[in-house]
């Protein structure tokens, strides 16, 4: 890993994933977590502060960054909500089968190299009538925008840490074996950047 990666990608991820519009999507959707909650792609954080405490029995975190581990623990302690942390990658999930209530997946999708086995994963260690929560950008439904997307992303992806930006949400869900409640819209800000995906998924 080399310095930017380590030292400079940690905090440039923190900051871009806690712009107004996007606290705003987490805000509106992490109080629906309960149970046993598996978050996948914690990252630094960012959901702890939206969790309902009340609701919540416990809260276990994935994410192969381990230099973002840091960040995550001191919300952790910020949010007064105990988080057990896995420095893993979703594609192989060291948990039992029917082990989490609920899935929790926010703009983790586009950097996993492997989204479709990370789901089937996610289907896999959710309950009978599990959900998962999901909020991700993705594939701009304009063609125009589609191809902004395409150039942008030789350049896109080293500095935002593999981020892809035309990832088909809906259509990796499916692959998967969920059937979503899906919404989506343009966020404020640039185009290929901001068409999103939220909603609730249960194994099809």
């Amino acid at each position: 890993m080399n310095w930017y990666d380590r030292v400079v990608l940690p905090y440039m991820i923190d900051m871009a994933c806690g712009l107004p519009m996007v606290q705003k999507q987490r805000r509106q959707l992490l109080p629906q977590a309960q149970g046993r909650v598996l978050e996948v792609g914690m990252g630094t954080g960012r959901n702890l502060p939206f969790y309902d405490r009340s609701r919540v029995t416990r809260l276990v975190g994935v994410d192969p960054a381990l230099q973002m581990h840091r960040l995550a623990q001191k919300r952790s302690q910020r949010a007064g909500i105990a988080v057990e942390l896995m420095g893993l990658s979703a594609e192989q999930l060291p948990t039992a089968d029917a082990s989490f209530d609920t899935v929790v997946c926010t703009y983790t999708l586009c950097s996993i190299p492997d989204a479709v086995q990370a789901l089937r994963e996610m289907r896999r260690v959710l309950v009978p009538g599990g959900q998962l929560l999901f909020c991700e950008h993705g594939r701009a439904p304009d063609p125009n925008v589609r191809r902004w997307q395409d150039r942008l992303q030789p350049l896109w992806g080293p500095l935002a840490g593999g981020c892809q930006l035309g990832r088909d949400i809906p259509e990796l869900l499916a692959e998967a074996g969920f059937a979503a409640d899906t919404q989506s819209a343009y966020l404020p800000g640039p185009r290929p950047m901001t068409f999103h995906y939220w909603g609730q998924a249960k194994a099809a």
